[in-house]
């Protein structure tokens, strides 16, 4: 049961500045959260020992452990020799092994007599007469033939061991079909979200030197059709290695095929025999490129390889889901984002989930869409984002209200760290206060989750990603790169390497070595801020340039963030610094609120607001009023834009991920 609420006290607030460079925590939660008996004595982990035994393994004996992780978890065509090269920064694991990401997702099921059992159920957005209207349920042995069919296709069209194959498709059964054959045969895929522009593929295709991209006619997106085709066409214009193109139909339009280039799905796939084998593949081949967002202007290319990613993956996703026979288990991402790639396709496949896929928007045809699909499919594990809960908050609870949600028995948290207030009615209206909450920390360079509670056995904070994973050894550093104390904050480093880790970023070994390994000697720095608490539980505080430093003190914004949507009236909040004569940087809030007026008032309210909440040191200087934030397509909030407008700069650096141009124009009108 939980203890009492959030408080504060004087006690915590910053007296002086920080030489060491540490962070300042301001902002405390004593809420505390336990598993039920019920639910622990049916978790995969369900004792603290348990988890012990599996932490200081992996950290005290890490070739051992991984060892017999690998042997148990993985197919091997041939076997490993060497359980981890490590030469900082590069990393091989499971050296000279021989298996396939494929086949441990699907044919391996299959072998062992489960091919009965259903890998996908999916179901499109457009609905008549109430209902869905396309839904497709497919069992591990029919997605192996269909898996088979596409990876015979793409040989016939002249892809092999190496090749780079873009895919810019709506969340249909074929783009899991097209990861997963791609993964069959040794391509490397490139999942390129289905939204970016034109311009933004052909960087893509020709950063990565792609041979063939796959494709549909287009999609539906809330009630309507985007033509995904004719955006390519456009990017092909400008992509002049990618030499083929496959089309799937989906909405049936109109879409002009271009002779000698393009090519149908149903021509090409569908007639397939469906009998091609798993390619035996070296550890180490590379699995897919997946691009990240850039401060430089150049997205950068997340280069995974095929062993050590599908073991960290797969083990992820049965210690933190506590995956069990029964499950349906929903993540809502996108593939186009590494949490599609781990927690949809290669994580839950491997693991012989029952996976269940949705196409479009969480408001179409109206705002119980998500709870509809609960209802019906009697999902019993939610993986979705902060993004997603607060715009559940702001459309009111009589949508969730209509339908009954007891099929769940897990809840999950992934994308921007989630506020405590954003928990807490995650927790009471979608989990009936019955759902453990597992709040994910990672990223898409560490392939799969890194911290998070374990949901059997983790009493949880509303806000803290908890504890470190089996394998996962942390390090809070401050600007100097030594160790900061408990309750302060600094630089989240990775000490050990992991089997998920990226391997590169692809084509720029430079930017690879600079971005993550040059600041902290031998150590993976992750870019994000954090604190560890005198529990051992990990609370993530913001990227690292998101820190703000007034008048001395070091203030994480994601703080003074979540004080803010404390507030009744307020649904989401960003926080960044700005130049400022006297205190070095002054702090700009950009506030979404419910249907309160946008007045000097509700400004000055919130200002106090925060002062109550955290201290004078953390009250904002401006707070600007806006009807949307500037997000990426994957729902987090782009900050460094946010910190151009506060200061009146020019926008600089990668927009190309940004969701709506125009939110960045309607900032800019804010007084």
């Amino acid at each position: 049961m939980p203890t009492a609420s959030a408080s504060e006290s004087s006690s915590n607030q910053p007296e002086s500045s920080n030489a060491s460079g540490s962070i300042d925590h301001v902002l405390v939660e004593e809420r505390l959260f336990h598993p039920s008996a019920e639910f622990t004595s049916k978790a995969v982990i369900s004792t603290e020992e348990q988890y012990e035994k599996l932490a200081t393994a992996a950290r005290e004996n890490p070739d051992e452990f991984w060892r017999a992780e690998a042997l148990e978890h993985l197919h091997w065509f041939e076997p490993f020799d060497t359980v981890c090269d490590w030469q900082p920064p590069h990393a091989k694991w499971f050296v000279n092994g021989k298996t396939n990401a494929c086949y441990n997702s699907v044919d391996a099921h299959v072998a062992a007599g489960r091919g009965d059992r259903t890998a996908i159920i999916w179901e499109g957005e457009p609905v008549e007469d109430g209902q869905p209207r396309d839904q497709r349920t497919l069992t591990y042995a029919e997605l192996q033939t269909e898996v088979a069919k596409c990876a015979e296709g793409l040989t016939q069209l002249g892809i092999g061991v190496g090749d780079v194959v873009s895919i810019y498709m709506p969340m249909t059964p074929e783009l899991a079909v097209a990861m997963l054959a791609c993964a069959r045969i040794g391509a490397i895929h490139s999942v390129i979200f289905a939204g970016f522009s034109a311009e933004s593929i052909a960087e893509r295709n020709n950063d990565a030197s792609a041979k063939l991209v796959i494709t549909s006619d287009g999609l539906y997106r809330r009630g309507k059709v985007l033509p995904l085709k004719a955006t390519v066409d456009e990017a092909l214009e400008k992509s002049p290695t990618v030499e083929k193109c496959l089309v799937l139909r989906r909405t049936g339009d109109d879409a002009p095929m271009q002779e000698g280039r393009d090519v149908w799905w149903h021509d090409v796939v569908e007639n397939q025999p469906g009998q091609m084998a798993a390619e035996p593949l070296d550890s180490e081949t590379p699995l897919f490129i997946l691009y990240t967002s850039g401060s430089t202007g150049k997205p950068k290319g997340i280069l995974h390889t095929t062993a050590g990613y599908n073991l960290w993956a797969k083990r992820t996703f049965e210690w933190v889901f506590d995956h069990r026979e029964d499950d349906i288990y929903w993540c809502t991402a996108d593939c186009g984002w590494i949490t599609g790639h781990s927690y949809i396709v290669y994580g839950p496949l491997s693991a012989g989930a029952t996976c269940l896929m949705y196409e479009g928007a969480p408001n179409f045809p109206a705002e119980d869409r998500f709870w509809d699909i609960v209802e019906r499919h009697k999902v019993s594990i939610l993986y979705t984002a902060p993004t997603a809960v607060r715009a559940f908050i702001k459309w009111g609870d009589e949508h969730v209200d209509k339908h009954d949600l007891s099929s769940l028995r897990l809840l999950g948290s992934v994308g921007e760290g989630i506020n405590p207030e954003a928990w807490m009615w995650y927790h009471k209206k979608i989990g009936g206060e019955k759902c453990p909450i597992v709040d994910t920390w990672w990223q898409t360079e560490t392939g799969g989750i890194m911290m998070s509670p374990l949901p059997g056995i983790t009493p949880t904070k509303p806000g803290s990603c908890t504890r470190p994973l089996p394998g996962v050894v942390p390090s809070i550093v401050d600007e100097l790169g030594n160790s900061v104390d408990s309750e302060h904050g600094g630089k989240l480093c990775i000490s050990q390497p992991w089997p998920g880790m990226l391997r590169g970023i692809y084509g720029d070994e430079e930017r690879f070595v600079e971005q993550y390994w040059s600041d902290v000697p031998d150590k993976y720095l992750t870019g994000d801020n954090a604190r560890c608490d005198t529990d051992g539980y990990y609370w993530i505080m913001g990227r690292i340039d998101d820190v703000i430093n007034v008048s001395g003190h070091r203030l994480s914004t994601i703080e003074v963030e979540s004080a803010l949507v404390s507030h009744p009236d307020v649904c989401e909040a960003a926080v960044v610094g700005r130049p400022h004569d006297l205190k070095g940087q002054a702090i700009a809030a950009f506030v979404t609120s419910n249907d309160r007026g946008h007045d000097d008032e509700f400004r000055n309210e919130l200002k106090q607001h925060v002062r109550k909440q955290i201290g004078a040191l953390a009250q904002p200087d401006d707070i600007r009023f806006t009807a949307a934030l500037p997000k990426t397509r994957s729902g987090k909030i782009m900050r460094r834009l946010l910190r151009d407008v506060a200061a009146g700069r020019e926008l600089v650096g990668d927009t190309s991920t940004l969701e709506d141009l125009s939110s960045l124009a309607k900032l800019r009108e804010e007084d």
